[in-house]
């Protein structure tokens, strides 16, 4: 699912890859956290090597599932990983100022977000579900539903970016297994 690109962005997902294996096979989190690496974010600033733009469902931890550390991702998250000008804004201050060169929209199995999409709703939710519907018309396997949304949001981001070097793609994590599947299919 990667359209544009640079080594730069091959490399960032492969470094994402090897992450999410090791948490697959790991029992706690193995991402430098450590004072040290604190301090170094502190004095030199941070330089992520990837965005991650995902659902904020507690179950679904980017820096855990791919190993990382502090000042390794630039994370976003919102329910149902939808894209708006706030998430846009986000993408574009981590690719244009911190240098980020792969976007990934990160869904997942079994999203609640997506599931409520299957419903009417009101109040504040609806901004989401009705963005989540507008993305997956009249699927109704919720797995499908979610890789339509991942897509939809990869779209969105790739018609905003202007920088060229900035690769832009999706993937589903396997809410049951902790894998990440960056081969999307409907």
């Amino acid at each position: 699912m990667l359209t544009k690109g640079t080594a730069t962005a091959l490399k960032a997902l492969e470094r994402l890859k090897a992450g999410n294996s090791a948490y697959i096979n790991s029992k706690t989190g193995i991402g430098d956290v450590s004072a040290e690496k604190r301090a170094l974010t502190c004095k030199n600033g941070q330089k992520p090597y990837a965005v991650i733009i995902g659902c904020a469902d507690s179950r679904v931890i980017p820096e855990y599932i791919f190993s990382a550390g502090i000042g390794d991702l630039f994370v976003v998250r919102v329910a149902g990983n939808v894209i708006d000008s706030c998430q846009l804004g986000s993408i574009e201050y981590a690719t244009d100022h911190l240098g980020c060169k792969l976007v990934v929209v990160l869904g997942h199995t079994l999203c609640g977000a997506v599931g409520a999409s299957f419903t009417e709703n009101a109040g504040h939710v609806k901004f989401v579900t009705d963005e989540i519907r507008r993305a997956i018309g009249d699927e109704t396997d919720a797995e499908k539903a979610c890789i339509l949304n991942v897509m939809q949001s990869v779209e969105k981001i790739k018609k905003s970016i202007k920088n060229t070097d900035v690769t832009v793609t999706g993937g589903l994590y396997r809410t049951e297994s902790g894998f990440v599947d960056f081969d999307l299919k409907i």
